[in-house]
């Protein structure tokens, strides 16, 4: 397991990160505990969770992610772990149920932190991030900026006043956002410029085989220009660059057990570049799963890349995605198939 300096950060962190966001709907608090002890013992030091999840979120389950790694985690050697966690953003009227509404204001990021410290039954988080942002964006499978849907918001450098607090209080390490856009990214650095408050480290985004927006939207640049580390999630694009699907449309897994969730990945050039893509792995002689995690790999400012897994199996396939190496003939080929269908679930 290779490890890799997060970002403008000190952390060093396993480019294989564990995400957990099946923890308390598709896993039990065993299965969850058997796989973050499998995790370490592989070689992972990055965990990454949520105060929303698991997904899909629900008002009954809210926070029983964090609550399982928490149960597990009081009993690890805390300082040999980098945890990440999200506050919830704003603009979605399905997570109500979080603070009544969640945006990232003062008072609710000292609230959201206290709660997210108590379930992880830790005194710091080693990563705090915004899920997606407090403002109006495109995101989960919008294309298409339109300036008539913005809404009030609160500004960037309250926010990143309001999360250096909690810096300076000593409850959270280093700052990241998700789901963020190049604008978004440049404007919390020169707000942490301009006011001397904390540097964000990183991004967390969707980035795989079937949305290559990272590379060629602009947040590459401004990731490489500003020291911002990638934190790919979704490399398997939901299952679907597993190739399961294709094999057995009605196999166990997120998309047939939530059939509403993630409808970015039933857009209509998906099915057509999934198997294009699973028939090149395995002329290739890798596993589906292997070779789309190593494609994220392959970046510079990739730090880790988020995976997860309901089964101990499939957890084992995708951390053993770290020793696979893609050749240069493999990636002229993806680029190809890339050509032929762009960013077919954005």
């Amino acid at each position: 397991m290779e490890y890799r300096r997060l970002g403008n950060s000190g952390l060093k962190v396993s480019e294989i990160c564990l995400g957990t966001m099946t923890f308390g709907e598709q896993n039990t608090e065993a299965e969850a505990h058997e796989q973050l002890d499998h995790a370490v013992a592989s070689g992972i030091n990055f965990i990454d969770t949520a105060e929303m999840y698991p997904v899909p979120p629900r008002a009954e389950t809210q926070g029983r992610t964090e609550a399982y790694v928490g149960s597990w985690l009081r009993k690890q050697r805390r300082d040999e772990l980098i945890i990440a966690t999200k506050i919830t953003g704003a603009g979605r009227a399905s997570l109500n149920h979080v603070r009544g509404g969640p945006r990232v204001t003062r008072e609710q990021v000292g609230q959201a932190i206290d709660d997210s410290l108590q379930r992880l039954q830790t005194d710091y988080v080693d990563l705090y991030q915004i899920h997606w942002p407090d403002r109006y964006v495109p995101k989960f499978g919008q294309v298409y900026y339109d300036p008539d849907e913005r809404w009030e918001s609160e500004s960037i450098d309250a926010q990143l006043r309001a999360l250096g607090e909690q810096v300076e209080a000593g409850k959270v390490r280093y700052l990241g956002l998700s789901n963020e856009t190049p604008y978004g990214v440049m404007a919390f650095v020169e707000a942490a410029r301009r006011h001397g408050l904390p540097v964000v480290t990183s991004v967390q985004n969707a980035y795989h085989l079937m949305n290559r927006t990272f590379e060629t939207g602009g947040l590459a640049e401004v990731c490489n220009e500003l020291d911002v580390a990638l934190l790919p999630y979704s490399p398997l694009a939901f299952g679907h660059l597993t190739g399961k699907y294709l094999d057995d449309p009605s196999s166990p897994g997120r998309i047939t057990r939530f059939p509403d969730f993630g409808q970015r990945y039933e857009k209509p050039n998906a099915a057509a570049a999934t198997r294009t893509y699973v028939d090149l792995a395995r002329e290739h002689g890798l596993s589906p799963a292997q070779m789309a995690i190593a494609f994220t790999l392959r970046r510079p400012e990739v730090a880790a890349t988020i995976i997860g897994a309901t089964t101990l199996r499939q957890l084992e396939e995708n951390i053993a995605a770290a020793d696979v190496s893609l050749s240069s003939e493999l990636l002229d080929a993806i680029d190809a198939i890339d050509a032929r269908y762009p960013n077919p679930t954005v």
